[in-house]
């Protein structure tokens, strides 16, 4: 059995998504990051960077693994699903996760802040991420257009993107004209685990739905607190 400390954010939705996937019996720990537990003791024995998600494999002597990728990886690696085995086909899945890591989860998490979370609204800080996050989409599109899955066949590529991709009005980003992306982004929200993990712990209709503006705003002000400590 596994245990997943989560929360309702794109990391966390990435490895409830995967779980859904793989089948494999999971118990969730919900860390309540608005009440700071994320920084308690007990969780920091866990994951020392405080953040969410982490997991721990019951099943493998207690083993505890943090960083979203890195819990990809090692559930794609236990179950032998959801990334191929042979070099290259791991390797190019490996690259599409790395491209997720490092540009679309760290940029879109920016735009949140400076659109949506931080008070001072600077309209320079706020086009920066903005215009990167919609170069890194249309990364992503030229990368679907002859195919259905970033990494040929669906993989854990696919699944830490499409957590992320999905909350893109939320970070105030376009997808008008990436016909690619969005016919993919369709056919992720198809699929009944994908459906199923982004409701655990909870569902954030508001980081796909924003237009209820007295919804998003209460959200917003509830973040803030996670952005100014």
């Amino acid at each position: 059995m596994i245990e997943l400390y989560t929360a309702p954010t794109p990391n966390g939705w990435k490895i409830s998504i995967a779980l859904e996937e793989l089948g494999l019996p999971y118990e969730v720990r919900v860390v309540n990051l608005l009440a700071g537990e994320q920084k308690r003791p007990e969780y920091l024995r866990l994951n020392p960077n405080g953040r969410i998600p982490t997991i721990v494999d019951h099943d493998n002597g207690g083993f505890v693994v943090f960083e979203s990728g890195a819990i990809l990886v090692y559930l794609a690696e236990k179950t032998g699903r959801l990334m191929p085995q042979d070099p290259k086909g791991r390797s190019v899945v490996l690259q599409w996760l790395m491209f997720q890591m490092a540009g679309i989860g760290p940029m879109m998490g920016q735009a949140n802040v400076f659109y949506r979370y931080f008070p001072e609204k600077i309209p320079s800080v706020i086009a920066r991420y903005q215009n990167e996050c919609r170069r890194l989409f249309e990364v992503l599109n030229n990368r679907l257009a002859d195919r259905e899955y970033l990494a040929d066949d669906y993989s854990i590529a696919d699944i830490a993107h499409w957590a992320w991709v999905r909350t893109y009005k939320w970070s105030g980003v376009s997808i008008d004209g990436l016909d690619h992306l969005r016919r993919w982004m369709d056919r992720m929200a198809a699929r009944p685990a994908c459906q199923r993990g982004v409701q655990i712990p909870a569902s954030v209709p508001n980081l796909t739905e924003p237009e209820n503006e007295e919804a998003a705003k209460a959200f917003a002000e509830a973040a803030q607190k996670l952005v100014q400590r």
